[in-house]
């Protein structure tokens, strides 16, 4: 049973078990990207068992790392920001409670399916159409829930985080509903109803905008709110971000193509998703020059503030990505860079150093809040989970860039007679300090992830509801 609607104090329920769950899910999914690194180390992992293999698991971590945690940090934040920003409940309990429990089953379905080996094989979607539908039935409710909470405002103005918030949400639906269109076969097989080039087109037009809306727009919206809060100094130019936002929604579903260089896609297609790819680079970078620019005059504070550290340095991480994407679209470029572990360096670098330190700086912020503490438990503990992050995350990216780089390379040798320099086994052998580099990297940071845990767990032991019931009252129109 859901509490009724009280027209006093926020929805900060659905809101302390999407930021949980967030800790839980990344635990899980980290240590299973440790885990499957460390089979590139030591093949013997795969265990000799269909499902516990590398081809196996590694849609199980990017389905865990990028919709169970992400998606769980993007709901658990999106919810606390609507209403704060807003000053109104949740406009509706029960519909929000459905889209925790629909999108945990969602996860626990993906946590069976794909280790048994059913599976779309669409990446980023790889999952079968019974799960496709539900994802669909808890994504439309949840905009529901967020637009609803919008119209009845009690503010004028909506605030720019839920700009970034509300086109994710729309565009994610539109995305996965296209993408997903199959014809079952059976209660565990579909195949979609493209064919081809045109398949591999929807597939990296969904693809890559999983990462631009999903990855990107639903965290800018978490940035736009939690680097000023944390900071204490309003946004650098109200001015940029509405640029910045308009920018980035118009031209990031163009980029798609750029992962289909060199392929059976139409010239101009590559091209096309090359160009937009380049100039997609000036609205990131006005976003990323925004949120550090809103630290003038605050700088002194990342001495002793690890939360505020974590939202900066994620900033730092995103301005990297962004740079190095477009460069990688460059079909030149991309010649040396495709299917190598330049592009998994890449992915990373987006996914743990902007989308993971974001949603680890905008938890450590918000959890307290809405569990009526002070503070967290320790700040030495957020200062150590810091430190091994980012050190996890350098060492991460750079020994896949090395490796990108050294396999590109070997590929693409020739001897005077046309023949190829190196066998693919010579290339995987030169890979092999990388990966080793790489695992030690992952392992730092889900290490993180357990100090987070920890410190999470003693923070919230034994809260009292009413405490968390007085942080979560509204205050009146007009106050901060």
């Amino acid at each position: 049973m859901s509490t009724a609607i009280s027209p006093t104090a926020y929805n900060y329920k659905v809101v302390r078990q999407f930021a949980i769950m967030t800790v839980v899910w990344g635990i899980l999914g980290m240590g299973m990207g440790v885990f499957i690194a460390s089979q590139l180390v030591w093949p013997e992992l795969n265990l000799g068992l269909p499902w516990t293999s590398f081809g196996r698991l590694r849609p199980l971590h990017t389905n865990l790392v990028i919709f169970a945690f992400g998606g769980c940090a993007l709901f658990s934040t999106s919810y606390y920001v609507v209403q704060r920003t807003c000053q109104t409940r949740l406009i509706s309990d029960t519909l929000a409670a459905f889209t925790f429990w629909g999108w945990q089953a969602v996860i626990v379905a993906a946590g069976i399916t794909l280790p048994l080996g059913l599976t779309s094989s669409k990446e980023y979607a790889e999952l079968e159409w019974p799960i496709d539908i539900l994802i669909a039935i808890v994504w439309v409710t949840y905009a529901v829930v967020f637009f609803g909470t919008i119209v009845k405002r009690k503010t004028k103005h909506i605030y720019v985080g839920n700009w970034f918030y509300g086109a994710f949400i729309l565009v994610t639906a539109m995305l996965h509903i296209v993408n997903n269109l199959e014809i079952p076969v059976g209660w565990f097989k579909s195949y979609s109803i493209y064919a081809g080039a045109t398949d591999a087109m929807v597939q990296w037009w969904y693809g890559h905008n999983a990462v631009g809306f999903f990855l990107t727009t639903g965290f800018l919206g978490m940035m736009y709110y939690f680097v000023p809060k944390q900071a204490e100094r309003p946004v650098y130019s109200y001015r940029l971000s509405i640029v910045h936002f308009w920018a980035l929604i118009t031209l990031y579903i163009w980029a798609g193509p750029h992962h289909l260089h060199y392929t059976a896609l139409p010239d101009w297609a590559q091209s096309l998703g090359m160009v937009m790819s380049l100039i997609l680079l000036a609205p990131s970078w006005g976003g990323m020059i925004n949120g550090m620019m809103t630290l003038s005059g605050a700088w002194h504070k990342l001495r002793t503030d690890p939360i505020l550290r974590f939202l900066v340095v994620s900033l730092a991480f995103y301005g990297m990505s962004t740079f190095e994407g477009p460069m990688m679209a460059i079909k030149t470029v991309n010649s040396l860079s495709h299917y190598t572990d330049w592009t998994i360096g890449h992915v990373h670098a987006g996914a743990l150093g902007w989308v993971a330190m974001i949603s680890i700086g905008a938890l450590y912020h918000m959890i307290p809040k809405v569990f009526g503490r002070q503070q967290m438990h320790s700040i030495g503990l957020i200062n150590a989970h810091f430190w091994l992050a980012t050190i996890g995350t350098v060492l991460y990216i750079a020994s896949m860039w090395v490796n990108g780089i050294t396999q590109g390379l070997m590929w693409r040798a020739v001897n005077a007679d046309g023949t190829l320099t190196y066998s693919f086994v010579e290339a995987l052998q030169a890979s092999h300090p990388g990966f080793m580099v790489r695992a030690l990297g992952g392992f730092f940071f889900a290490f993180g992830m357990l100090l987070m845990a920890y410190n999470t767990f003693r923070t919230v032991r034994g809260y009292v509801p009413a405490e968390a019931d007085a942080a979560a009252q509204i205050p009146a129109v007009g106050a901060h």
